[in-house]
C-alpha cells in the first residue's frame, strides 16, 4: 500500500460559496434594504435582522466546512473526512468510477481553475467525489492516477506532487510518468452548423421569455407599469412602427439565438482514444464530460420531428454512472445534439467499434395496427367523460364538448398510426436494435452482455392475434427501461432464447 497524503481543498472553494450565497441573497438585500429602506413594519425590521444572522451564520458554516474537510488517496480509493466533532469517513473505489464530468465556469477561469466530480455507479447525495475549485494540472494528476490504477492489474503509485493549498500530513511519495493516450477528434461543428442548429433548437425563442423577466423586474422596482401602458396605445395607433418592430424584434431575436448557440456549442468538440470518450462543450462556462467506452450500457438516436425534416439526430450514451452536473443532464451524456443522420451513424462506429447500426429493420405485422387501433385510451376517455359532464362552452357554442372530444380521438388514432409506422426492430447476434416512437423517434441500440434482465409479456386479446410485448432493462441511473409492443409471438419466443445465450458471454469476477 502506498503512502498518502491528506489534502484540504482548495480556499478559493470558500469564496465560490460565498459568492453563491451572494447570488441566493441579493433579492431579499434589495427588497429589505433597498425597495423598503424606509419601512418601519415590524415584519420589515425583524426580516432584516433575521437575515443578517442567517447570512452570518450561513458565512461561519462555509468556513468551519472547509476547515474540517480534507481528502487523501491511496493506490485504490478516495478517501473523504469531514467534520469535527461528529466526524465522518467516506471511502469510494476507483472500481467505481464511471464518468469524470469538468466543469470550468468564468469564476474558474478569472482564477485558473476548473472543477471536477469523479460520477459512480453508486446511489445517494454522496455516490459522487466532487472537487469544486481545483487546479488544472491537480485534476489531471487524479484523473490519470484514477485511469492508471483502474486500468493496470498491479497497483502503481501516484506521482503526488503536493498543491499549494494544504498538506496536512507531509509523507514521501515516488513519482511516476502520465501517459496521455493519443486522442482522436469525430466532430466538431462548422459555422454552418451553428445557424442550423440554433434554428433547429429554437433558441430565438428564449428572447421572448428574457425580455418579460428583465420587463418585470424593472417594473417591480421603478414601477414602469403605467408609462409603458402610455407607450403601447401609441405604438399601436401606426401601423408603420409596429412592422419595423416586429422586423427589428425578428433580427435581434435570431442574432440572439445564433449568439446564445455559439456560446454553447461554438467550442464543442467530440473526442475518443482506445479507452474513453471524450465530449466539451461551452465557450465562457467549459463543460467537459469522459467515459470509459465499456462503461457504456447502450445508445440512443433520438430525432424530433424537426430533426427528421433537417436530417438531423442526438446521439446519447446511456451509462451506468449518474451524469450529475451544474448543466442538464441530458446534455452531458450526448453527443452533438444536431447530428446529420448519417454522420450520427458512422459515429457511432467510429468511437465504438463494437457497437453496429443496421438501418435495415423489420417492421410490426398489419394485425398490429388494428391491435394497438382498438386498445383503449384511457386518456381520452377521462377527457371525454369530464367534457360531457361540465359541458364547457367553446366559442359561444354550448354543444362543442364533442367535437373537443372527437378531435382528441383522431389525434390519439393519428399517434398511434406514426408510432406504428416508426416502430421496427432488428435482433441479431449479440445487439438488439429498436426503434420506437411518434412524433419523436427513439432509435435503441444495446448488446447483449449489457443487458441486465428481459421481460415477455402477452396480453389475452395479444395471445389470440400471436402478438406479444417485449422489454429489455440497463443498468443505469435511473435503470433505463426500453420495449415494443406487438411484435410476433415467434420474434418473443426468439428473442427470450437470445438473451439466454448471454451466458457464454459473461465472466463472473
Amino acid at each position: 500500500m502506498m503512502k498518502t497524503r491528506r489534502y484540504r481543498y482548495h480556499p478559493l472553494t470558500i469564496l465560490l460559496q460565498l459568492g453563491r450565497l451572494a447570488k441566493n441573497a441579493i433579492f431579499f438585500v434589495i427588497y429589505l434594504f433597498v425597495i423598503r429602506v424606509g419601512s418601519e413594519s415590524s415584519f420589515i425590521v425583524y426580516g432584516r435582522y433575521i437575515f443578517v444572522l442567517a447570512v452570518g451564520f450561513s458565512i461561519c458554516s462555509i468556513i468551519f466546512k472547509w476547515l474540517t474537510s480534507t481528502y487523501e488517496l491511496d493506490d485504490r480509493s478516495f478517501h473523504l473526512y469531514k467534520g469535527n466533532f461528529n466526524k465522518s469517513e467516506r471511502t469510494i473505489p476507483f472500481s467505481k468510477i464511471q464518468n469524470i464530468n469538468r466543469h470550468t465556469s468564468l469564476f474558474h477561469r478569472l482564477f485558473k481553475m476548473t472543477s471536477v466530480s469523479f460520477e459512480t455507479g453508486m446511489t445517494g447525495e454522496d455516490a459522487a467525489v466532487k472537487f469544486e475549485v481545483i487546479s488544472q494540472a491537480e485534476a489531471d494528476r487524479i484523473e490519470a492516477h484514477v485511469a492508471k490504477t483502474n486500468g493496470s492489474d498491479e497497483s502503481e503509485e501516484w506521482a503526488a506532487v503536493p498543491p499549494m493549498h494544504g498538506v496536512i500530513e507531509a509523507t514521501s511519495s515516488v513519482d511516476s510518468e502520465n501517459t496521455t493516450l493519443e486522442r482522436m477528434i469525430h466532430f466538431t461543428p462548422t459555422k454552418k452548423d451553428i445557424i442550423k442548429a440554433s434554428f433547429t433548437s429554437l433558441s430565438f425563442l428564449l428572447f421572448i421569455p428574457v425580455i418579460i423577466s428583465f420587463y418585470n423586474k424593472i417594473n417591480d422596482i421603478f414601477n414602469v407599469g403605467e408609462k409603458a401602458g402610455g407607450i403601447l396605445q401609441s405604438i399601436l395607433s401606426s401601423g408603420w412602427l409596429i412592422i419595423t418592430i416586429v422586423i427589428a424584434f425578428f433580427i435581434v431575436s435570431t442574432i440572439f439565438g445564433i449568439v446564445r448557440t455559439f456560446f454553447k456549442y461554438g467550442k464543442y468538440e467530440i473526442s475518443s482514444d482506445h479507452e474513453r470518450i471524450y465530449i466539451t462543450q461551452g465557450i465562457v462556462d467549459e463543460t467537459s464530460f469522459s467515459i470509459s467506452k465499456d462503461r457504456i450500457q447502450a445508445i440512443e438516436i433520438e430525432q424530433s420531428m424537426m430533426k427528421r425534416w433537417l436530417g438531423l439526430a442526438e446521439v446519447k450514451l446511456i451509462s451506468a454512472g449518474s451524469l450529475e452536473s451544474n448543466k442538464n443532464r441530458h446534455e452531458i451524456n450526448s453527443l452533438y445534439p444536431f447530428l446529420p443522420i448519417q454522420r450520427a451513424y458512422d459515429m457511432v462506429s467510429e468511437i465504438l467499434p463494437s457497437y453496429q447500426v443496421t438501418q435495415g429493420m423489420t417492421r410490426l405485422p398489419p394485425k398490429a395496427l388494428w391491435l394497438r387501433v382498438l386498445r383503449p385510451s384511457w386518456f381520452w376517455m377521462t377527457v371525454t367523460a369530464g367534457l360531457f359532464y361540465f359541458k364547457p362552452m367553446i366559442f359561444q357554442m354550448k354543444e362543442a364538448w364533442w367535437v373537443v372530444a372527437a378531435i382528441l380521438l383522431m389525434i390519439v388514432l393519428v399517434t398511434r398510426w406514426l408510432d406504428f409506422l416508426n416502430t421496427r426492430y432488428t435482433l441479431h447476434d449479440r445487439f438488439i436494435q429498436i426503434k420506437t416512437g411518434s412524433l419523436t423517434t427513439t432509435l435503441f441500440i444495446s448488446k447483449r452482455d449489457k443487458i441486465i434482465e428481459v421481460k415477455v409479456t402477452q396480453s389475452k386479446l395479444q395471445k389470440l392475434l400471436g402478438l406479444a410485448s417485449i422489454g429489455t432493462i440497463n443498468r443505469a441511473k435511473p435503470v433505463h427501461h426500453t420495449g415494443i409492443k406487438d411484435v410476433p409471438s415467434g420474434l418473443a419466443e426468439s428473442f427470450y432464447k437470445w438473451y439466454i445465450g448471454r451466458s457464454t458471454e459473461i465472466t463472473v469476477k
